[in-house]
């Protein structure tokens, strides 16, 4: 039997993790002088909210765990400026920056539920 962490069979994470997916594809058709500035900060920030999902699923305590799921939430709206730079720049059509905001939404309505459910 293959051994596969809990945090992998939340909603969330495998949303988040599509965004990352998709945000990846879509930045590879960016100008390549943009290499290391807007799809490098693109790709971080979108690995970035998975990363925190993963870490904050690993924390022992309530308080901690919240904690990196409010830096994954900080991460995905930096990423939402991204997108709509992304869009004002015509690096992306409006059927990308639609994808790539749909699955935001998504992402976000999901980490949203999500800390909802530490509350008391």
């Amino acid at each position: 039997m293959v051994y596969e962490p809990g945090y992998k069979k939340l909603n969330v994470y495998k949303k988040a993790d599509e965004l990352v997916l998709l945000v990846y594809k879509i930045t590879k058709k960016f100008p390549k002088e943009e290499l290391f500035g807007l799809i490098s900060q693109m790709r971080r920030r979108a690995v970035s909210v998975v990363v925190n999902i993963v870490e904050g699923y690993g924390r022992r305590t309530t308080k901690d765990k919240i904690q990196f799921y409010y830096i994954a939430r900080g991460s995905l709206n930096e990423l939402e400026y991204y997108i709509d730079l992304s869009l004002n720049l015509k690096y992306i059509d409006e059927h990308g920056y639609n994808q790539l905001m749909s699955l935001r939404g998504d992402v976000g309505r999901l980490l949203f539920g999500f800390l909802k459910s530490f509350e008391k």
